[in-house]
């Protein structure tokens, strides 16, 4: 008997990179497509979820849908239409910031796709799918319902109840409550803030927090959020306009979202407020302000540059101040914190932190979560979006709210789950995990790279390079020692000695067997010159021997 399937690609134990099928039979459809950022992987720009189970399925994809425009829902979509032409579904704003960043890749939208409302209904073989309406940090932020034939799929997107959010559209509470009456047969619920008693503060809340600080603010003005936290920026206009001060943004995403956003009408600018930084300066300091990207201290971002003094354009000066109208992601806490002290040793003041009420989440609380569940009343419960403690105590928030512990699954990515309307089951695992992407290469550095580059930054780097006869194996010339981030050359003459005259020994001691074999005569001399190493400085530098053979 078909049942509704759901493979879980990614968002399960970590914060980003969310992507999960549902499905039923022949007919497959893909919810988001997301990034996340590299947790101590040196060298790594993004992570995406492996997309092995959809290039093998690929026949039976019907269509992507995005619940909204952040990248740890639609980052990774360039990388996936490269491998897959399968129609893009979303909001209007959602699908603008996409073809934005697809232009980028080289890419445009596959043919098929097209803007959804909220409450349209498409059809793709036995399913029907429909967005409905929900809020977010970003204007057009919906959840997917998917009909099968067993019965109704919801998946709530990341959500949260704002009854006065900034461009006037709350969530349709009405609409999941039809869902409920319907009949929910499972419903997958972003966890984030699980942890968070009661409701989540309405967005709406910044505006006043922000104007008190620019009305007290004896200079200029940075605000550094989300590039795409398209409500965040409204916010610090609208209070800069309320204040006599313009606006300039420094920053290529965070432009690029304002552009999209404001073409499509998403972001209302009052004549004048927003200008370029050269036009700003021009101004006297108490009537600038500089939105820029750089809330999460990444190292090519502007606010870091700026934190660095090594922006091209603009630094910081005593009586600045800098608001970081955004929290860290996981991970971001200490880059965040370096930028930070960076700004008040140039003589900023920095506002930051939950007691500075710059910032209010975009995700649901407990209450709010306990609302989705009895409006849907759904037969099962997944719990999605979130670290595994995040996950556990969703679940545990369901099974209080009367879902049987059988009907309730913590899944893990990797694994795909089925329903009918009587049973849910782990049906089994597929190929899922991290793929890394490093500059134009995707998923080619591994393990035993990361492992190198981690053994590099610690340690260090020593190249022996040798020449020896290819007929008796035996070092012609002298051994060049070569060290890079291990130790001070001219401070370590007799180290290096000792090191050149142990690789000569190692390769005048190879038996005439093995004159021949290179790889085997590395690895002898790697051997041995890493643990002289280990001995003389406690220290493991990558050993990378160099032997060439000559006549």
């Amino acid at each position: 008997m078909a049942r509704l399937t759901a493979a879980l690609l990614g968002g399960l134990g970590e914060i980003g990179k969310n992507m999960m099928v549902l499905g039923y039979a022949d007919d497959l459809v893909v919810i988001d497509a997301g990034l996340a950022f590299p947790e101590d992987e040196p060298g790594i720009d993004i992570v995406i979820p492996d997309t092995t189970y959809l290039v093998e399925n690929k026949e039976r994809l019907r269509g992507i849908f995005l619940t909204h425009g952040h990248e740890d829902h639609v980052g990774a979509l360039p990388f996936v239409l490269r491998q897959l032409e399968v129609p893009v579904f979303a909001t209007r704003l959602t699908l603008g910031l996409v073809e934005e960043k697809l232009k980028e890749h080289g890419l445009s939208l596959p043919r098929g796709s097209r803007v959804l409302a909220p409450k349209e209904r498409v059809g793709l073989g036995v399913l029907e799918v429909e967005l409905f309406r929900v809020n977010h940090s970003i204007p057009d932020s919906v959840g997917v319902a998917v009909r099968t034939p067993v019965g109704l799929a919801i998946c709530t997107g990341d959500w949260k109840i704002d009854q006065t959010p900034v461009d006037g559209q709350v969530a349709d509470l009405h609409r999941l409550a039809e869902y409920g009456d319907e009949g929910v047969l499972v419903l997958f619920g972003d966890s984030t803030n699980v942890e968070r008693e009661g409701y989540t503060e309405s967005e709406r809340a910044v505006r006043s927090r922000l104007e008190a600080i620019l009305r007290e603010a004896p200079g200029r003005v940075f605000a550094t959020t989300f590039a795409s936290n398209v409500h965040r920026l409204q916010q610090v206009l609208d209070a800069a306009d309320e204040d006599g001060r313009q606006v300039a943004v420094i920053g290529r995403s965070m432009q690029q979202t304002l552009d999209v956003a404001r073409a499509l009408g998403y972001l209302r600018v009052h004549n004048g407020t927003l200008t370029d930084i050269e036009e700003l300066e021009k101004l006297p300091p108490r009537q600038q302000v500089i939105l820029t990207t750089g809330s999460q201290g990444e190292p090519m971002s502007a606010l870091r540059r700026i934190a660095e003094a090594d922006h091209r354009k603009i630094g910081i000066v005593p009586g600045d101040t800098v608001v970081f109208a955004a929290t860290p992601v996981p991970g971001n806490e200490r880059m965040v914190a370096l930028t930070i002290d960076r700004l008040f040793k140039l003589g900023a003041r920095v506002i930051y932190g939950k007691e500075a009420g710059v910032h209010v989440s975009g995700h649901a609380s407990r209450e709010e979560l306990k609302l989705m569940i009895n409006l849907t009343r759904p037969r099962f419960f997944v719990p999605v979006h979130g670290q595994v403690r995040h996950l556990i105590q969703h679940a545990a928030l369901a099974r209080e709210l009367g879902i049987p512990a059988d009907h309730v699954f913590v899944a893990e990515n990797g694994t795909r789950l089925g329903f009918d309307r009587a049973r849910g089951t782990v049906v089994g695992k597929i190929t899922a995990g991290r793929v890394r992407i490093d500059g134009l290469g995707v998923g080619d550095v591994g393990g035993a790279v990361l492992r190198d580059r981690e053994q590099l930054s610690r340690s260090g780097m020593v190249v022996v390079a040798a020449a020896v006869s290819a007929s008796e194996g035996r070092p012609v010339g002298p051994v060049e020692v070569v060290s890079r981030g291990f130790v001070y050359v001219k401070e370590a003459e007799s180290l290096l000695d000792e090191i050149r005259q142990a690789a000569r020994t190692t390769l005048e001691g190879v038996p005439p067997e093995k004159t021949a074999d290179l790889p085997w005569v590395k690895a002898r001399v790697r051997e041995t010159l890493a643990q002289l190493l280990y001995d003389r400085t406690g220290r493991r530098p990558m050993v990378v021997p160099v032997i060439l053979q000559v006549p």
